[in-house]
């Protein structure tokens, strides 16, 4: 029988404090409440992972948990005021843009290939055929760095779509 060391050690959580901030920063209104945001979000991961539970992908949980958090704020700002119906309408929207903002912040990071490939993407042009036509690469080339970079984006963002 074999043992497993944990996977989530206290220098996990210190080693998402730099990508933490840099979500929050974008996301919040002020640097305080960025600050903030990484420090609860930081103490209810430490919380989960002291009562044993153990998170496969722990920096896609931790930015999950980010934008969970800051919603849970903005529903707690929205209870103690009221809200003009232009609030109502507008509000969904702050979540596309953020979503929209940390999706292009990680295409960023991509190997140079495949982020010019993910760019161009987002420009409109969905097909592999017509990305290699305009770019000059062989289709099975561009089917296969596209498929890499949204894996990649994948275990980045922590989604599974």
């Amino acid at each position: 029988m074999q043992h497993h060391a944990p996977t989530n050690r206290p220098e996990d959580l210190a080693a998402l404090i730099p990508v933490l901030n840099r979500a929050a920063r974008r996301i919040a209104d002020s640097p305080d409440e960025a600050h903030d945001l990484t420090q609860e979000v930081l103490l209810k991961l430490w919380q989960r992972l002291n009562h044993g539970e153990e998170i496969t992908n722990l920096r896609g949980y931790a930015l999950t948990a980010l934008r969970n958090q800051m919603r849970q704020g903005l529903r707690e700002r929205q209870d103690t005021k009221v809200l003009e119906e232009a609030d109502l309408t507008t509000q969904p929207e702050v979540f596309n843009c953020l979503a929209l903002s940390e999706t292009r912040a990680m295409i960023e990071q991509l190997p140079a290939e495949q982020a010019h490939l993910m760019t161009l993407v987002l420009e409109g042009e969905s097909s592999p055929a017509a990305l290699a036509r305009q770019i000059g690469w062989p289709l099975g080339t561009v089917m296969s760095r596209l498929a890499r970079a949204r894996e990649r984006l994948r275990q980045e963002l922590g989604t599974e779509w």
